[in-house]
Protein backbone atom coordinates (compact mmCIF):
# COMPACT_ATOMS: atom_id res chain seq x y z
CA UNK A 1 0.00 0.00 0.00
CA UNK A 2 2.56 2.31 0.82
CA UNK A 3 3.91 2.35 -3.19
CA UNK A 4 0.88 3.61 -4.63
CA UNK A 5 1.12 6.50 -1.82
CA UNK A 6 4.64 7.12 -3.73
CA UNK A 7 3.39 6.67 -7.22
CA UNK A 8 2.67 10.68 -7.34
CA UNK A 9 5.95 11.35 -5.79
CA UNK A 10 7.73 9.39 -8.60
CA UNK A 11 5.92 10.49 -10.91
CA UNK A 12 6.43 14.44 -10.28
CA UNK A 13 9.98 13.94 -10.05
CA UNK A 14 10.49 12.32 -13.13
CA UNK A 15 8.23 15.01 -15.04
CA UNK A 16 10.43 18.01 -13.48
CA UNK A 17 13.70 16.03 -14.45
CA UNK A 18 12.20 15.86 -17.97
CA UNK A 19 11.24 19.14 -18.40
CA UNK A 20 14.22 21.11 -16.73
CA UNK A 21 16.01 23.40 -18.21
CA UNK A 22 19.73 22.48 -19.30
CA UNK A 23 22.85 24.46 -18.33
CA UNK A 24 24.78 24.35 -21.44
CA UNK A 25 28.09 25.44 -19.37
CA UNK A 26 27.86 22.33 -16.67
CA UNK A 27 25.68 20.37 -18.43
CA UNK A 28 26.80 16.17 -18.70
CA UNK A 29 26.65 14.36 -22.34
CA UNK A 30 23.34 12.71 -21.14
CA UNK A 31 21.73 16.31 -20.17
CA UNK A 32 22.78 17.46 -23.54
CA UNK A 33 21.12 15.19 -25.55
CA UNK A 34 18.07 15.65 -23.82
CA UNK A 35 17.68 18.73 -25.93
CA UNK A 36 16.26 18.71 -29.21
CA UNK A 37 17.79 17.85 -32.13
CA UNK A 38 21.29 17.27 -30.23
CA UNK A 39 22.22 13.54 -30.41
CA UNK A 40 25.83 12.29 -29.13
CA UNK A 41 27.76 13.59 -32.18
CA UNK A 42 26.55 17.68 -31.23
CA UNK A 43 26.94 17.25 -27.49
CA UNK A 44 30.38 16.22 -28.11
CA UNK A 45 31.13 19.14 -29.88
CA UNK A 46 29.35 21.41 -27.44
CA UNK A 47 31.90 19.94 -25.23
CA UNK A 48 35.07 19.81 -26.56
CA UNK A 49 34.11 23.37 -27.24
CA UNK A 50 34.06 23.90 -24.06
CA UNK A 51 36.91 22.70 -22.94
CA UNK A 52 38.59 24.84 -25.71
CA UNK A 53 37.48 28.30 -24.90
CA UNK A 54 35.73 28.13 -21.47
CA UNK A 55 32.30 28.42 -20.56
CA UNK A 56 29.73 30.23 -23.04
CA UNK A 57 28.46 33.73 -21.87
CA UNK A 58 25.37 33.95 -23.90
CA UNK A 59 23.60 31.84 -26.65
CA UNK A 60 24.76 33.65 -29.44
CA UNK A 61 28.15 32.31 -28.45
CA UNK A 62 26.59 28.78 -28.11
CA UNK A 63 25.91 29.03 -31.54
CA UNK A 64 29.88 29.10 -32.70
CA UNK A 65 29.47 25.55 -31.65
CA UNK A 66 29.58 23.74 -34.95
CA UNK A 67 25.72 22.10 -35.95
CA UNK A 68 23.97 24.68 -33.14
CA UNK A 69 22.10 26.61 -35.11
CA UNK A 70 19.10 29.56 -34.93
CA UNK A 71 16.67 26.31 -35.42
CA UNK A 72 18.06 24.50 -32.97
CA UNK A 73 17.55 27.02 -30.26
CA UNK A 74 14.17 27.73 -31.21
CA UNK A 75 13.69 23.81 -30.99
CA UNK A 76 14.85 24.78 -27.40
CA UNK A 77 13.27 28.04 -26.02
CA UNK A 78 13.07 27.83 -22.25
CA UNK A 79 15.24 24.94 -22.20
CA UNK A 80 18.45 25.81 -22.74
CA UNK A 81 19.84 28.25 -19.63
CA UNK A 82 23.49 29.83 -19.69
CA UNK A 83 24.83 29.18 -15.90
CA UNK A 84 27.47 30.34 -14.31
CA UNK A 85 30.86 28.69 -15.34
CA UNK A 86 31.30 26.35 -12.29
CA UNK A 87 35.14 25.45 -13.29
CA UNK A 88 35.99 29.13 -13.41
CA UNK A 89 34.34 29.45 -10.13
CA UNK A 90 36.32 26.69 -8.81
CA UNK A 91 39.19 28.22 -10.37
CA UNK A 92 38.95 31.42 -8.33
CA UNK A 93 38.34 30.07 -4.67
CA UNK A 94 41.87 27.92 -5.24
CA UNK A 95 44.59 29.66 -3.76
CA UNK A 96 47.42 30.41 -6.05
CA UNK A 97 50.68 29.32 -4.86
CA UNK A 98 53.65 32.24 -5.97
Amino acid sequence: MKFFKRIPLIFLLLVSYAFAAVDINNATLEELVTLKGVGKKKAKRIIKYRKKHGCFHSLKEFKKVKGIKKKTLKKNKGNIIVGPCKDQEQQQETPQIQ
